[in-house]
């Protein structure tokens, strides 16, 4: 065997050793997400028998008032649990989901992603946001149900974190990457922003910037943004200021007739 035929039996065992773990670690976040339901149901479901038992109780037991309380503070730890069990499967999901790549209109995907998001701006002042979605936007080279996702949780959390700011803005662009062949797309809103050194955290699992008294969410959407721009061999950034706004950065494939 020559030298260079080594390296690429190395190098091929290096890349089978890395697809063993990804689907390990697949397997594994599916497990659990799937394992844990049955009983978080049981708490849910007996949480619900027991306010019952409790309301039917005389009103002379002072200690009722009390028991509903940590009842209710229980009941919300579940409903957190749910939605940190949905975020798992999501990005099990993602990770295993077939690869449709295909030119996507980005221009489309965007307006889409933002009907949508209507919802989240129904209890907001009418022109309580402004969009500034640069016009005639490039294709790129994705999965289109896979990028759908992503945009939903890039605007989504663009939405989220301007609640209450005044002058919102939440602005997208894109241009030519750094390197042949590639986009680069920005998200950037002028909400409450965050400590940017703590940035490289952002993409973790259940990671998250603000307390859940200011703003919801479990801190899973934006590791599903990071599972799939890796299966897309694209990159997502962040950078961020306190009281600066955010601006959020994918550098992504560009269609292969554009890049040539």
């Amino acid at each position: 065997m020559t030298e260079t035929e080594r390296l690429r039996a190395e190098l091929a065992e290096a890349h089978q050793r890395i697809d063993d773990m990804a689907a390990a670690h697949e397997s594994f976040l599916r497990g659990v997400s799937h394992d844990l339901r049955a009983p978080l149901r049981h708490v849910t479901s007996y949480g619900t028998l027991v306010r019952e038992v409790l309301q039917e109780l005389p009103g002379q037991y002072p200690q009722v008032g009390e028991a509903l309380g940590f009842l209710a503070t229980m009941e919300q730890s579940a409903r957190r649990m749910g939605l940190m069990l949905d975020g798992l499967q999501a990005i099990a999901r993602a990770g295993r989901a077939p690869l449709r790549l295909e030119a996507v209109d980005l221009d489309a995907a965007v307006r889409e992603a933002r009907t949508e998001l209507a919802a989240a701006e129904a209890g907001r002042a009418a022109g309580d946001v402004q969009w500034d979605v640069a016009p005639h936007l490039p294709a790129v080279w994705a999965d289109a149900g896979l990028l759908r996702q992503l945009l939903l949780q890039v605007l989504g959390n663009a939405l989220k974190f301007t609640h209450g700011q005044p002058d919102a803005r939440v602005a997208v662009r894109a241009a030519p990457g750094d390197v042949a062949g590639r986009v680069t797309v920005t998200v950037q809103d002028n909400g409450v922003g965050f400590d940017g050194t703590r940035a490289q955290h952002l993409f973790g699992v259940f990671q998250r910037m603000h307390r859940e008294s200011e703003f919801d969410g479990v801190g899973a959407g934006l590791a599903l943004c990071q599972a799939i721009a890796q299966r897309h061999g694209a990159s997502i950034s962040a950078q961020a200021a306190p009281g600066a706004g955010c601006t959020v950065r994918l550098d992504w494939p560009a269609p292969p007739s554009a890049a040539q």
